[in-house]
């Protein structure tokens, strides 16, 4: 909402009551006029620019959009229980009736149009139906809707994808980049293969000055707890990163709130001359200011899923004044329009014929039916006639928005690209003092523990053992619990950046499981070169070197495991709940508390990876040959003899390895194909 009190004091026409069907005739004869003559000219603009019929697929595309009879419905919660023994009890109501008490119709029959060059805003108070027609129009609302919407007379394909840019309220931006990061990446990505990195980096550079980030370009996005840029600054690099691809469409959902008056004039001049460049701009807003307000090209005006008003910004006030609404003081053209989108008259005069022979009491409402009723006499009828009058749009047109785009780049330079982008936002998760510190302290706490320990007695074989045990749980848990978590919280900017065709799914999906290595490599390599030696284990080279690859094959697939689970629950509180009860059943089969395992339960400890990771670690760590206990009445005896590897086989081979592998592809690849079914499915 716009606060500056110079722009929202405007005097508004007091023109007398008009009274008769004069009104009707001459106000929608000059605006049938008027529109006619306007969409003649748009259109020979376009034809005379585009005449081309081989039309570059990388240029923006002239789109021209109309919409009729649009309507939206959403299963209604509410309907419960008792509206089902309602519904069964009356078995007389009619079809119609059920499917109200079933569904609830959030749009009510809109019908416009706009071409390029033209800026269009969804006006309406709060839960009218705004950002659900944004929606619509954008192809991102498809399940129960009915009417027409069209783009140069076609219906929406999945070619369009890349030619609509979409600005949603939430600001998604990863916290960790800066400002300029962000925007260079979505460049990077987006922007066609043909244009070279300089050209990349210098579009980045002007779309940042005519947002006005300069100051912030160098600061990180943060949010929450940590400090970076400011609401206003997070909402203009989200409308950045999409006005720096050109769209042929922009739709931009309240892209003013959190801005100041000057800072939101500013985004409504970007946004004019990039519609004066044949680009087709919508967007809701709430309550302008009078100044942005009179850079709306057309205006639609929802109440209640209803259009109350459809048509060229600059009429509004002459209609509603022909309707005979005048305001008794001065003010802000958009907070008259709300008062009526609300049916709040106080300050507004209003026929007094309205309210005769009405059941209703309440007064709001009969202002509010009776502004839908005039809509649907006076201007439906002209938009409707005049969409079906205008002229086709050109042939070249219609075949060019048909053909789908391929990717900006291939799928090597997008992994480049999404790997320094992944590595930078999670930069700081991989290298957290807390986590080196957490390895560094529980390496110390364990060599003191088990410091110099020895196989010498079944006793102290039965202590490390227990501790190389400790170990798989430790890296075990780690890796889990850190992997799950990564898709859940990421969930918002894949679904965003994937209903924009940024990049391959399985691009993100290797650079995510990948980068993360770095971590799962890094840290158990830290752990074991404190721990290994203070404890005791074998001290030859090989011996350290396999062991410290099985720990980190462990590792590796666990890290797989808790992909495959985060990308399979996708919520952060349940993902957390599904790896504490996996861990348990690994911990309970993995080979040391139970080894004796009851044959209906034995199946359970193949499924698990830390069985085979705890026998491949015993394997490397021990030879079968090796004497110990040689102080005992019974004389040396070898390790293959001991009850502790009564179900190991020392000399068995290193079978795991390969079994370990197989786990951990298998893993990445069920993760990967359960976030496909996650993200595909939100995307379409």
């Amino acid at each position: 909402m716009e606060t500056g009190r110079e722009d929202e004091i405007v005097d508004m026409p007091m023109s007398p009551p008009v009274v008769g069907s004069n009104i009707n005739n001459d106000f929608c004869h000059h605006k049938e006029f008027m529109s006619q003559t306007y969409m003649q000219n748009k259109y020979s603009e376009i034809d005379i620019d585009t005449e081309d019929s081989n039309f570059d697929q990388n240029r923006p595309l002239p789109i021209f959009l109309k919409f009729e009879d649009v309507e939206y419905k959403v299963r209604n919660s509410q309907a419960g229980s008792g509206n089902v023994v309602k519904s069964m009890m009356s078995k007389l109501t009619t079809h119609l009736t059920v499917e109200e008490d079933r569904y609830k119709r959030i749009l009510k029959g809109i019908t416009g149009s706009i071409g390029p060059g033209e800026i269009l805003a969804l006006m309406g108070p709060s839960g009218s139906g705004k950002t659900t027609l944004l929606r619509v129009i954008g192809g991102r609302l498809v399940d129960n809707v009915k009417g027409k919407v069209t783009y140069n007379d076609v219906r929406f394909n999945p070619a369009l994808k890349r030619r609509i840019g979409f600005v949603t309220q939430e600001d998604v931006l990863f916290p960790q980049l800066t400002v300029e990061e962000t925007l260079v990446f979505s460049a990077l990505l987006r922007l066609p293969g043909s244009m070279s990195k300089q050209q990349k980096y210098a579009k980045v550079d002007t779309t940042i000055k005519e947002l006005g980030l300069e100051r912030c370009r160098h600061t990180k996005i943060a949010g929450g707890y940590l400090k970076g840029i400011s609401g206003g600054e997070r909402k203009r690099t989200c409308i950045g990163s999409e006005i720096l691809v050109d769209p042929s469409l922009l739709l931009l959902d309240e892209p003013t709130s959190g801005l100041d008056s000057s800072s939101a004039n500013k985004l409504l001049l970007t946004l004019q001359g990039l519609a004066k460049a044949g680009r087709t701009i919508i967007t809701t807003i709430h309550q302008p200011s009078s100044r942005i307000f009179h850079m709306f090209d057309k205006l639609l005006l929802i109440s209640e899923g209803y259009p109350v008003y459809y048509g060229k910004a600059k009429e509004t006030i002459e209609y509603f004044s022909f309707l005979r609404f005048t305001p008794q003081i001065p003010m802000n053209p958009a907070e008259f329009l709300l008062d009526l989108a609300t049916g709040q008259v106080n300050d507004i005069s209003v026929p007094p014929d309205i309210f005769q022979d009405q059941e209703s009491s309440d007064p709001s409402k009969v202002v509010i039916e009776y502004l839908q009723l005039k809509y649907k006499s006076l201007l439906e009828p002209k938009e409707k006639e005049q969409n079906h009058r205008v002229a086709s749009t050109p042939e070249h047109l219609q075949l060019a928005i048909q053909v789908k785009m391929e990717w900006t780049s291939s799928w090597l330079d997008q992994f480049m690209i999404l790997s320094r982008r992944t590595y930078k936002a999670r930069r700081k998760e991989y290298f957290d003092k807390l986590r080196l510190f957490q390895a560094l302290g529980i390496a110390l706490v364990l060599g003191l523990l088990w410091w110099k320990s020895s196989i010498n007695t079944e006793a102290g074989l039965r202590d490390q053992v227990g501790l190389a045990f400790y170990i798989c749980i430790f890296w075990t848990s780690s890796c889990i619990f850190a992997a799950v978590y990564v898709f859940p919280f990421e969930e918002y900017y894949l679904v965003k950046e994937n209903k924009a065709d940024m990049y391959r799914l399985s691009v993100y999906y290797a650079c995510s499981t990948l980068c993360d290595m770095v971590a799962t490599v890094f840290y158990p390599t830290f752990f074991m070169l404190i721990l290994y030696f203070m404890a005791g284990f074998n001290r030859a080279v090989a011996s350290f070197l396999l062991t410290l690859l099985t720990i980190l094959l462990i590792a590796i697939t666990s890290q797989g495991a808790g992909e495959m689970f985060g990308a399979a629950i996708m919520s952060v509180k349940r993902a957390g709940t599904a790896a504490t009860l996996l861990l348990m059943l690994f911990l309970l089969t993995g080979g040391y508390y139970v080894q004796h395992i009851p044959k209906f339960m034995r199946w359970l400890k193949y499924l698990s990876f830390m069985y085979y990771g705890f026998r491949l670690l015993l394997k490397v760590q021990y030879s079968g040959d090796q004497l110990y206990d040689c102080g005992s009445m019974g004389g040396c005896r070898t390790l293959q003899s001991s009850p502790t590897f009564d179900s190991v086989n020392l000399k068995g081979g290193l079978k795991e390895v390969w079994i370990l592998l197989a786990m951990a592809l298998i893993f990445r690849l069920l993760a990967y194909l359960c976030l496909r079914v996650r993200i595909v499915g939100r995307k379409n």
